[in-house]
């Protein structure tokens, strides 16, 4: 088996490369290290190779984790489904959230973010694809839920996400993508 080292090293290349081939600046694009079910002792050897942005989605996992690794300058991304409960832990203690998919939990997490801290980064989690099982909001509530969101004061609309249905053919996929791109 490789070792993680040599699996980051791999997938930076690939990541880098992909950036030249469809014409995105040098660095543009950030790797989010999904770090669930890894130990701390896991993600401080991923942090020593200069990844500092890791990717949770079980809060009180997270909250450990983030405790234990606070001698780290990591920034800690919440990527998992938002429980209203879950927002004060969410809002006190990420970075990013990337999961925002109701004005609800917007208004909460501004509403819980202390305005000493630098404002909470979101992204709005659209349903491209009207899918019954997965949560996002519709592209016709986009443009009123962005406005209400852009006036939040503790938060910072950084973009929209999509989780799509998966596809193998890497055109098909790069057209749902493209229409969260055009609603962007």
């Amino acid at each position: 088996m490789k070792s993680i080292e040599n699996r980051h090293h791999q997938l930076f290349n690939r990541l880098r490369s992909a950036e030249t081939r469809f014409g995105r600046a040098p660095g543009s694009i950030c790797l989010v290290a999904v770090s669930k079910t890894q130990s701390p002792e896991v993600i401080r050897r991923v942090a020593a190779l200069r990844q500092i942005d890791f990717g949770e989605n079980q809060l009180q996992e997270a909250l450990r984790k983030i405790e234990i690794l606070s001698d780290l300058d990591c920034i800690w991304h919440f990527i998992g489904s938002i429980q209203t409960n879950k927002c004060r832990d969410i809002a006190t203690h990420f970075d990013w959230v990337h999961s925002v998919d109701r004005l609800k939990i917007a208004n909460r997490l501004s509403n819980l973010r202390s305005a000493a801290a630098v404002p909470l980064n979101i992204f709005l989690q659209v349903n491209l694809q009207g899918e019954k099982t997965k949560s996002g909001i519709t592209p016709g509530e986009l443009t009123s839920i962005a406005s209400a969101v852009h006036e939040l004061p503790n938060l910072l609309l950084r973009g929209l996400m999509a989780v799509p249905v998966p596809e193998s053919n890497f055109e098909r996929q790069r057209e749902v993508f493209s229409k969260l791109r055009e609603l962007q």
